[in-house]
């Protein structure tokens, strides 16, 4: 696997991105299980507690192999699952597992015009590469059902340095905060996150708008 300096302080660019998280494909499922990663479990089980029913399709941004997708699927077995991501070999990782209905290549930090909406989209342990928060959760918005669901995780010390509250709020027209979590573990048996770096797991709920749904 290509060696980085640090995974605290990003990959780089999108092509820098795009050859990590190839190289990577082939262990990385082994690696996040060695880190004890947990938050795929813990964000599905948060839809869990807030959906009165199983989502008849959901979007999943910067999906890697499939290790969110797989817990939906305990939960919600007949939900339709999309899958987006940069690197193409992880996607042929993803594909070996028959849980998705389609996997696009694709950076979904600068391209998510799609035909199809979903009932939910998620982006889990992605939203480090997200450019421009404001304009991506925008762009969620209109491919997502009213009265849709957006989850996503994110670090606690970006979501301060970032302001994430503050955006939240001042996009409150489209999304009402259901649910933002304490802050969480994210890779506690990661060298370099251990118990110092920690997530958060925020639930949106698209407001209803005047376009045709």
């Amino acid at each position: 696997m290509t060696k980085f300096k640090s995974l605290i302080n990003g990959i780089g660019n999108y092509e820098q991105t795009n050859k990590y998280y190839d190289n990577w494909s082939s262990s990385y499922d082994k690696t996040l299980l060695s880190w004890n990663y947990k938050i795929p479990f813990k964000a599905s089980a948060v839809l869990k507690s807030y959906l009165d029913r199983s989502p008849k399709r959901l979007l999943d941004l910067a999906c890697g192999t499939g290790l969110f997708a797989e817990e939906i699927l305990k939960i919600f077995p007949n939900t339709i699952i999309d899958g987006i991501d940069i690197s193409k070999k992880i996607l042929i990782e993803a594909k070996s597992k028959n849980i998705y209905s389609k996997l696009i290549c694709s950076n979904f930090d600068t391209n998510l015009s799609l035909k199809n909406k979903y009932n939910v989209i998620s982006c889990i342990g992605a939203m480090t590469y997200t450019k421009d928060p404001i304009k991506l959760i925008k762009d969620v918005s209109k491919i997502t059902h009213n009265n849709g669901f957006f989850i996503f995780s994110h670090r606690v010390d970006l979501w301060k340095k970032q302001k994430y509250s503050n955006i939240l709020i001042n996009l409150s027209k489209i999304w009402e905060i259901i649910y933002i979590s304490r802050p969480l573990l994210y890779l506690p048996k990661n060298v370099d996150f251990n118990k110092t770096i920690k997530i958060k797991i925020a639930l949106l709920k698209k407001k209803k708008d005047d376009s045709k749904d």
